[in-house]
């Protein structure tokens, strides 16, 4: 009898398995966040180089073939690419999913929440780095800040859970925010997630050194003790903690201070076509060249299985290594 053929998964040199993978569908953006995309406007993908619909759908596919069980969509912006719902109603019926999820800044969000919720993504993470409205045009460069509030209200009416706000922690900006945005928690069932600043686009710096993940927890913890939660199947990388009583959570994700390479299970596709290993590193494989030569579905797995072998086994930020990354609307946060 013929040995049946090993199953092909996607598991690096340092014996992480990949099961989760970011998928960026577009690098437009309504918004210009200070941390993200800052100074002089930068050049657009051109039309043609992004992926299809069909392109990304069958790139997941294959991937779901090596062991992808996890996937989140982001962009850019999701919403801004037409036809966005539709792509998530295919991407949902994949047999084989475990979780999907989506990120978004929020401003065309409500006009989107009742499709989202009858195709059933239902995990949405916000963009929200303040709650005065004033603070988040001079953050974002738009006055949007009461149709992100009222898409996050909205969605926790409608039963969206977890709903999680993203906060990118700015010393100088927000930093005199971080309770009151923590005590969000204690009026609303949101996950409040505390994010470091990290040097994307040359954003990183320019108001001092960025707030690390210690000195946030000293400044929300002036509200009481944070008691730890405990990790489920499908987290990401937030540690996670409650205040006690409290029916929303705290996350601290630290990137830079306190990275959590070792466990890294992730993947990012570009919206260009382009398998990204580790986020704080510019280094990237092209498999779109392959994917539009007519090549074959084992071919692909093989780019994918050779991306994965190349993994590094931590990003290097924190000691000399690059410190101006590609511009996070490029990458597919």
């Amino acid at each position: 009898m013929l040995k049946k053929p090993e199953k092909k998964e996607l598991v690096d040199a340092y014996k992480r398995h990949i099961n989760y993978l970011r998928i960026s569908i577009t690098d437009r953006c309504n918004l210009r966040c200070i941390y993200c995309s800052p100074g002089k406007r930068f050049k657009k993908m051109p039309h043609e180089s992004i992926l299809s619909y069909e392109e990304i759908l069958r790139l997941t596919k294959v991937g779901m073939d090596l062991g992808i069980t996890k996937v989140r969509v982001t962009g850019g912006e999701p919403f801004v690419r037409k036809g966005c719902c539709e792509f998530l109603e295919k991407l949902i019926g994949m047999k084989g999913l475990s979780d999907i999820s989506l990120t978004t800044n929020g401003v065309l969000l409500k006009h989107h929440l009742a499709r989202l919720h009858k195709i059933g993504i239902l995990r949405l993470n916000i963009s929200l780095d303040t709650l005065d409205p004033a603070k988040y045009k001079e953050i974002t460069g738009i006055n949007a800040f009461n149709r992100v509030w009222e898409a996050i209200i909205s969605a926790l009416e409608m039963g969206f859970s977890p709903v999680k706000i993203n906060v990118v922690a700015l010393r100088g900006i927000n930093e005199d925010e971080l309770k009151k945005l923590a005590e969000l928690t204690f009026s609303m069932p949101v996950h409040v997630r505390f994010i470091e600043q990290m040097p994307f686009g040359g954003g990183s710096g320019r108001n001092g050194p960025s707030l690390a993940a210690p000195e946030i927890r000293r400044r929300i913890e002036t509200i009481g003790p944070l008691l730890p939660v405990s990790r489920q199947k499908n987290d990401g990388p937030a540690r996670r903690y409650r205040f006690e009583g409290a029916p929303g959570e705290i996350g601290l994700i630290t990137a830079v201070s306190q990275h959590f390479c070792k466990e890294c299970n992730r993947l990012r596709l570009t919206a260009d076509g382009r398998i990204r290993t580790c986020l704080l590193s510019n280094k990237t494989t092209d498999i779109k060249t392959l994917l539009r030569s007519g090549t074959t579905d084992e071919e692909l797995a093989e780019v994918f299985l050779a991306a994965v072998a190349d993994k590094p086994r931590r990003h290097h930020i924190c000691d000399g290594g690059p410190g101006d990354l590609s511009r996070m609307v490029s990458i597919g946060g």
